[in-house]
Formats: structure tokens, sequence, C-alpha cells
């Protein structure tokens, strides 16, 4: 394994993005247990990419107008509603009891949806692992395969850490209302900013 893979691949990991952010979510609205879970969700979020990059579905994407954006614009709109629901308080920022705890199927399902309707993943795995991959090599579609465990296995360990480190805050959060309440103007912000940035996001 290559130190620059490890390196690019860190780099890439630790860039604030929806990944990110629902884990940051979940840890301050359910805890460090929470924020595990929303980070496991996330890393399955990106098994559908992976496995698009390595079998060559990604070029259909890279190449087929109307697929690539039928899928941005679902992401676009999942992440107008992650913003809506965390404003209406019923969304992953949602920590008053009142409005019952959501269930570990549903964080999970949320941060799989936040990867899977992302097209620009698909495309990244497409350009980025072939980089790390040898002409040379035996066997390349295995060698792709390592490449993108390591990635998911460190996107998950990355994520683990932003989720502990918000629960770790939790409780100050918690106890101080208004700082709720400009978090989730902040965080719905985040949201609004994320499908912006991804409904002009070109192949």
């Amino acid at each position: 394994m290559s130190i620059e893979f490890l390196i690019t691949a860190l780099i890439v990991v630790a860039s604030p993005g929806t990944g990110v952010l629902v884990t940051l979510t979940a840890g301050l609205s359910r805890g460090a247990r929470a924020a595990v879970i929303a980070a496991f969700g996330c890393t399955l979020g990106i098994i559908p990419h992976m496995l698009a990059a390595i079998t060559g579905l990604a070029a259909l994407l890279h190449a087929s107008a109307l697929a690539f954006h039928a899928i941005k614009y679902a992401g676009v709109a999942y992440l107008l509603y992650m913003a809506w629901m965390t404003l209406r308080e019923r969304g992953p920022l949602t920590i008053d009891a009142g409005h019952g705890p959501r269930s570990d199927r549903q964080v999970i399902g949320s941060a799989i949806l936040v990867n899977l309707l992302n097209p620009k993943l698909s495309i990244f795995f497409f350009a980025f692992l072939p980089q790390f991959v040898s002409a040379g090599d035996a066997d390349p579609l295995s060698r792709m395969l390592e490449l993108s465990i390591v990635f998911m296995i460190m996107t998950f360990a990355v994520f683990v850490v932003y989720g502990v480190f918000a629960a770790s805050v939790r409780i100050h959060v918690l106890s101080r209302p208004r700082i709720l309440t400009w978090m989730r103007r902040t965080f719905a912000t985040a949201f609004v900013a994320l499908g912006a940035k991804l409904a002009i996001a070109d192949r």
C-alpha cells in the first residue's frame, strides 16, 4: 500500500462533506453510539460507488448526462429535505426526546442515502483508484478492491473520530438551547450549501 494513496485518501476522507455533516449531527443529537452508527452508514453508502467504479458503471454515469443528472438532482432534493427537517427540529439534529429517538435503521438509512445519491463519488472512484493500480499488476481488479476496502476503513475511522468528538461536547449543547437553535440553522445552511454545490457540479 503506497504512502501516496494513504495520504491522498486521508485528505479526501477528512475533508468536510455530507458524510462528515451527518456523522457530526448524529454525535451531537444522540451521542457516541449514534455517531458510530452514522459513520457505519456513510461507509456502507460508499459500496455502490466503489462497485460502480470497479465494474465500469461510473464510465456510464460520466458519458450519460441523463443518468448523471437524475442521480444528482435526487441527491440535491434529499439534502434540501434534510435541511428542512433540521429546521423543523425533526431531522438528524433532533435532540428533544419529545420527538422520539431515531432508530438505528433510520440513522443508517439517512447516512447511506446521503452518499448513495451523490454521483460525483462514483466518478471520483473511477478517476482516483486507477491512479494507484500499476499497469503491470497481475490482477488489477483485486488491487482496486483492496484499495477500496482501505478507503472504506479510513472513512469509517475518521468519521468515528468526528462523531465521537461531537458527542463529547453534546452536554454543552443540550444545556444551552440558544446554541442548539443556532446549530440547527448552521447545519441546515450547510445542507443547503452542499446541495447547491452538488447542483452545479458537472461530470
